[in-house]
């Protein structure tokens, strides 16, 4: 959607004019028209998420730019959002990750973060997280920005040093990713809010705080990291973690009870699910070509005629 609109730069107004920008994560199409609805201006297509719930994987670098890209373009085809999408570490070397931030452009995306760690990734709340110099980062950054045709694209970095190398390595690391082009900065894994006013008053750049569930940052409101200068707020997983829980409990009582009786209640209706898809808008336009395109029963009979007598005549 939104064929020669810059998302881009409809991902950099959105940081500006809303600041901090909630980034809600979305695994699917329908995900990204319901984070819609509920107001959200931007959208985050989550690794583990692809992994996870396309394809039933561990965050473990198992799958590639092409498995991403599927989701992506059914999530941008859905919505104008600006949608911010995780490339791990750019799927390979210099060549690969020029690839990807073209790819990911023509695919309507806004944003990519690519991140410093080893190409055997890790989630960034598990342990034993490796990371590769801050010069390889830097050259990794430099071809993602080499590689953009409109310089609007958005290229976030990811630094996962904090947990193993302590705040100061990490700022160092943020500031030399700055100066090889990154557009903002993803300060994963953090502790408290102090270290988040460490970053944002030591980096001239946006700071994006990653609020994922049960890892090592604490859920800090909105208004928290706002004082604490942090300008997006990204919720990864939030509603796959909820709905993966929900249909596991419609499985049992299915499996247990026979019935989905006592599920309704908790269900959205047949009427909520077409009033997001604009369902009903579909019906009347086919309706209403259906009602010009096909002859009426009288000129159905009138034209079968006519095709007996000139049968007849030939």
């Amino acid at each position: 959607m939104g064929a020669g609109v810059s998302q881009g730069k409809k991902f950099r107004a959105a940081v500006a004019k809303h600041a901090p920008l909630q980034i809600p994560g979305a695994i699917n199409a329908y995900c990204a028209l319901l984070a819609e609805q509920a107001g959200f201006k931007a959208l985050y297509l989550s690794g583990a998420g692809v992994a996870n719930a396309s394809f039933g994987l561990p965050d473990l670098g198992v799958t590639a730019l092409g498995d991403v890209l599927e989701d992506a373009r059914r999530i941008t085809a859905a919505t104008d959002l600006p949608l911010l999408v995780d490339v791990d570490t750019g799927f390979g070397s210099a060549f690969n990750i020029a690839r990807t931030v073209r790819e990911m452009e023509r695919a309507g995306v806004a944003a990519i973060h690519i991140e410093d760690q080893e190409q055997a990734k890790r989630c960034g709340h598990r342990p034993n997280k490796a990371t590769v110099s801050a010069e390889e980062m830097c050259d990794r950054l430099k071809a993602a920005v080499d590689a953009r045709g409109d310089e609007r694209f958005v290229i976030m970095a990811r630094t996962d040093a904090f947990a193993r190398e302590g705040r100061q390595a990490a700022l160092d690391r943020a500031a030399a990713y700055v100066a090889a082009g990154a557009d903002m900065i993803f300060a994963e894994a953090l502790y408290t809010l102090d270290d988040y006013v460490a970053f944002t008053r030591a980096i001239r750049v946006p700071v994006l705080a990653n609020l994922t569930e049960f890892g090592l940052t604490p859920y800090f409101s909105v208004d928290e990291l706002a004082s604490a200068g942090v300008r997006m707020v990204l919720y990864p997983l939030t509603a796959f973690r909820a709905m993966s829980q929900a249909a596991l409990k419609v499985y049992r009582t299915l499996r247990e009870r026979g019935t989905q009786q006592s599920l309704l209640e908790s269900m959205q209706t047949r009427e909520e699910l077409y009033g997001v898809l604009k369902y009903h808008d579909y019906e009347r336009k086919l309706d209403d070509l259906y009602a010009r395109t096909t002859p009426k029963p009288e000129k159905k009979a009138v034209a079968k005629s006519a095709r007996r007598r000139a049968r007849k005549g030939a």
